[in-house]
């Protein structure tokens, strides 16, 4: 499962850049004449996933994302937020040595990564960063989120992606969807 998650995660970045590097070359032209800016954005979003570990049935949390537009269809993105994995059972994080019984499991991502627009206002994104588990084990778990999303002229975003937290001797994931409103700084 792992290597599986590996694998789409390094050909949605793969295929991030590629996209973003091929569509670069005009748009830079443009920002050489000086007819667009570098812009910064900020998103708050509130996110909601379906784990894909049978110890919790939801995830529910919030982010904060800082996005920098290098050209009209690249982006360069920095995402560090909360999350609650609900317990299923009262069960809490789920390793291969032990189940730890608590309230559920916290966790804080923070992930860097780009985005890049393949058609008017739909994108596709590639993060990698760490997750840093609040409970009993307080691990620290590499992520890796390929996603695809869709953000209009007014600042709304949604965005579906996977996410994989694996290190430790114990992995997860979990499918997510983030809803935002994003503004320029």
């Amino acid at each position: 499962m792992i290597k599986t998650t590996k694998l789409i995660a390094a050909i949605t970045a793969v295929l991030v850049l590629f996209i973003g590097q091929s569509q670069a070359q005009t748009v830079y032209k443009k920002k050489a004449s000086g007819d667009s800016k570098n812009v910064f954005r900020m998103g708050l979003g509130l996110e909601g996933g379906y784990p894909t570990k049978n110890f919790s049935n939801f995830e529910l949390g919030g982010t904060v994302r800082l996005q920098y537009d290098l050209a009209s269809n690249l982006s360069l993105i920095l995402t560090p937020g909360y999350y609650h994995f609900f317990n299923r059972n009262g069960y809490g994080q789920a390793t291969d040595k032990d189940t730890y019984y608590n309230s559920g499991l916290n966790v804080i991502p923070v992930k860097a990564g780009v985005k890049s627009f393949f058609a008017p206002n739909f994108y596709l994104s590639a993060e990698a960063g760490a997750g840093f588990e609040l409970n009993h084990a307080k691990e620290t778990k590499l992520i890796l989120s390929p996603g695809i999303g869709f953000a209009s002229n007014s600042g709304i975003d949604l965005g579906l992606r996977y996410e994989n937290f694996s290190g430790n001797h114990s992995n997860y994931g979990l499918i997510g969807l983030r809803v935002a409103y994003g503004f320029k700084l």
